[in-house]
């Protein structure tokens, strides 16, 4: 019965199970009730959606708007030291993440020829030199090693870097201004400096790209003229961000799962072929970019459950992607699984642009880290790996390895 299900105070973020499970307490939801109330800490209250059905068709439907200047924008845990918003914020131009149709659109469809299958099939071959390259680099280099700081961090950052065209020695500025802005406990203040950081070198940079196009992403946009110099800024956020801290924290915590699962490690390494299928289902298992909100438009049914208008809606992407009712089997890491229909890049008009890109990444990542290091291990125990539970993209913020 739905009326016995507590309401939780608040989302939980806690994984006690291992660094690899959900959150249990979300998990019990999913099972017991996949559309749940939820109290906010500020006392709103909202919704949770952890069941695969429901969060897939809540993707899909428009209704359920990504704008936050549409409602206020309640966190879902206790952050010390922020204040709880008081008044709707307007959304950054050119983060289309953020809107709906059709001003979504009119920015995507920009971007929709640079990140298509054909175009990422082609940089596939240079992706791969990428990799290469830091392999070399690291194999140099006297055990222990971040795989991190070695691999797993600078391979995406390069290629977002090269394809954006953004100068790969200001790496260090923005990794450090995208690694604060993921931070979940933190003050206003120090939210607020990452991201001017960030979006004052990125507008000084697209307004010389408008000025003095080269042959990358970012100039091809400000051909535009429609775009305006806080769109371009903007969107160039968003795809630097999202283009590098996903791939890079899946490379790692993919490795450090692959090492925890030795059996299906080896397989790998005796068979290429299964690492298409491998990455589809280490990007199930994982789902490192995991919460998403949503907000009503209008009084919606979703999963039996009406959710009034106004209404603020989580998304578990980790949970839907573990719904027993979709997959067989689904807490086990399952290297010949088809894991067809996961939901770890989204679903509906906000399904990631650069997907294919990561893929490529991971399939190139993965296959070079195992040829070239056959006794890739941990070289520390698994329980004294850092995790990312600070943070709002999950995985690991340094994996010591050695071979």
């Amino acid at each position: 019965m739905t009326e016995t299900v507590p309401v939780p105070q608040g989302l939980p973020m806690q994984r006690d199970a291992g660094p690899f499970a959900p959150p249990s307490e979300i998990t019990r939801l999913r099972g017991s009730r996949p559309v749940s109330p939820m109290v906010f800490p500020d006392g709103h209250e909202g919704w949770l959606v952890t069941g695969y059905d429901e969060v897939r068709q809540m993707m899909a439907d428009t209704r359920f708007s990504s704008r936050q200047d549409i409602g206020i924008l309640h966190m879902p845990y206790e952050t010390p030291g922020m204040p709880a918003p008081t008044e709707p914020s307007p959304p950054m131009p050119g983060m289309f993440v953020a809107m709906d149709p059709p001003d979504h659109g009119r920015l995507r469809k920009r971007l929709t020829g640079a990140f298509t299958v054909k175009r990422m099939k082609q940089l596939e071959e240079h992706i791969v030199e990428i990799t290469e390259q830091h392999l070399d680099a690291m194999a140099k280099l006297v055990p222990p090693v971040d795989l991190v700081k070695e691999f797993a961090l600078p391979v995406p950052s390069l290629v977002i870097c090269e394809l954006l065209g953004v100068p790969y020695e200001d790496r260090e500025n923005f990794q450090a201004s995208s690694a604060q802005l993921m931070v979940r406990d933190q003050t206003l203040e120090e939210k607020m400096a990452a991201f001017i950081g960030m979006n004052t070198f990125l507008t000084e940079l697209v307004t010389r790209k408008r000025e003095t196009p080269g042959d990358d992403i970012l100039s091809d946009l400000g051909r535009y003229d429609d775009l305006t110099i806080e769109e371009l800024a903007g969107a160039a956020f968003l795809l630097l961000l999202a283009g590098h801290e996903t791939t890079a924290n899946m490379l790692a915590l993919g490795t450090f799962a692959l090492l925890e699962h030795p059996e299906q490690l080896a397989e790998l390494r005796a068979d290429a072929e299964l690492l298409p299928a491998a990455v589809e289902e280490l990007l199930r298992y994982l789902s490192v970019a995991d919460i998403f909100f949503r907000y009503a438009t209008e009084d919606l049914e979703l999963g039996g459950e009406t959710i009034r208008e106004g209404s603020t809606v989580i998304v578990s992407l980790l949970a839907a992607n573990r719904d027993p009712r979709r997959f067989e089997n689904p807490e086990t890491l399952d290297i010949h699984r088809n894991a067809r229909g996961l939901l770890s890049f989204g679903h509906g008009v906000h399904q990631c642009l650069g997907q294919q890109l990561s893929r490529i990444e991971m399939r190139a990542g993965f296959e070079g880290l195992l040829r070239r290091f056959p006794t890739l291990a941990l070289a520390v125990p698994a329980d004294e790996v850092k995790l990312k539970t600070d943070m709002n993209i999950y995985g690991v913020h340094e994996l010591p390895v050695t071979w």
